[in-house]
């Protein structure tokens, strides 16, 4: 079928919306017309970066209507509302002991470019192009592996649910699923964006007695006190280790690291206790730390989180309701852009002006 697709055609262009063919789905694969699409930095990653093989059509937070199943296809019906989220194989040690997000071909079937049996599904003038997290979700269809789709309540706006299949899971997990901080301890999350105002309200579900949110922006520190935070730290205007240690009589037992900023980085580490630990989740360039003074010499930990430590299938669905109930409200960081302002939404993504931007492509 013929479809509408963002198409990044090589490293650093702006995305160009084009006619594109995408197949029908194959064994235990649906199909799904995407209603709204998150934009991620992750994308901006890989349009500018090259992570993925191009030309490719990115997109990973679709949120849509399944329109298709093919054979082999369990538990997801036409005309179910769903979320498209990471791929994984199922099959290796980590999936099956429910750590689907450190999957043994993780890499390969998120960033490869081609579907699970190393095919292709969308094409142009001919020329295969390539996939992204499985979904591609810069498109009015997409085609899923079962595995990524996620069914949710039909009495949210789907349109806003496409974020929760990455960013906000990312961060609301690393808090939920991996930290698990216990009830009256101290956390700190280090860049107050997508991720890190997840992590925020994530904090507060548990019931942290000091959640202490760090950036430089004024406005999304603002909007993190709103969601959670009892505290808020400018860390071009303070000392933030030395904050962080009298507002916490020591030091923190917990950090979410989400900027990728070297020196930042190192503040999270240093501004914990002993035996602390530290959750890495943003894109983080070549660096030095300090190995016996930052980690070992008081016993501190130091790890990589990717996409919250989550089981998409459950969890997804469980952070709907925490917004249902309004203990979780991610709505606060989305503005809603018209798929053909793409290039625009990802500008205001960049310079700050938007925390999570969404991009509507089809009605309901």
């Amino acid at each position: 079928m013929q479809i509408k697709a963002a198409i990044t055609h090589a490293q650093g262009q702006a995305f160009s919306i084009e006619d594109v063919v995408l197949d029908a789905p194959k064994s235990n694969e649906v199909l799904v017309k995407i209603i709204a699409t998150g934009v991620c930095h992750t994308d901006a990653v890989a349009r500018d970066q090259a992570i993925a093989p191009l030309p490719a059509i990115l997109g990973h937070e679709g949120a849509g209507i399944v329109e298709k199943v093919g054979k082999n296809v369990q538990g997801i019906d036409i005309g179910d509302h769903v979320v498209l989220s990471f791929s994984y194989c199922g099959q290796c040690d980590m999936c099956l002991t429910g750590h689907p997000t450190s999957c043994s071909t993780f890499n390969d079937l998120n960033f490869g470019g081609c579907c699970a049996d190393h095919t292709h599904r969308l094409h142009q003038q001919e020329q295969p192009l390539s996939t992204f997290f499985g979904q591609s979700s810069f498109a009015n269809y997409a085609v899923a592996h079962q595995n990524n789709v996620v069914k949710v309540d039909k009495d949210v706006d789907l349109a806003l649910l496409g974020p929760l299949g990455c960013g906000i899971q990312t961060g609301a997990g690393t808090v939920l699923n991996r930290l698990k901080p216990s009830f009256g301890t101290s956390i700190v999350i280090y860049g107050a964006g997508a991720v890190g105002l997840s992590a925020v309200m994530a904090a507060k579900i548990t019931g942290c007695l000091n959640i202490i949110a760090v950036d430089v922006h004024e406005n999304r520190l603002e909007l993190a006190k709103e969601l959670g935070a009892t505290h808020i730290l400018n860390g071009a205007k303070v000392d933030v280790v030395n904050e962080i240690k009298q507002i916490t009589q020591g030091g923190s037992e917990y950090a979410v690291e989400t900027t990728g900023v070297p020196v930042v980085v190192r503040q999270s580490l240093q501004a914990l206790r002993p035996l602390g630990s530290c959750a890495i989740v943003g894109i983080t360039p070549p660096m030095e730390i300090d190995v016996f003074n930052d980690l070992m010499a008081e016993g501190k930990t130091m790890m990589g989180v990717i996409e919250g430590d989550a089981v998409a299938k459950i969890f997804i669905p469980q952070l709907v309701n925490y917004y249902k109930k309004g203990l979780f409200p991610f709505d606060k960081l989305v503005k809603f852009f018209d798929f053909e302002q793409i290039n625009e939404a990802f500008e205001a993504s960049k310079t700050g002006e938007v925390i999570k931007p969404i991009l509507r492509i089809a009605a309901i």
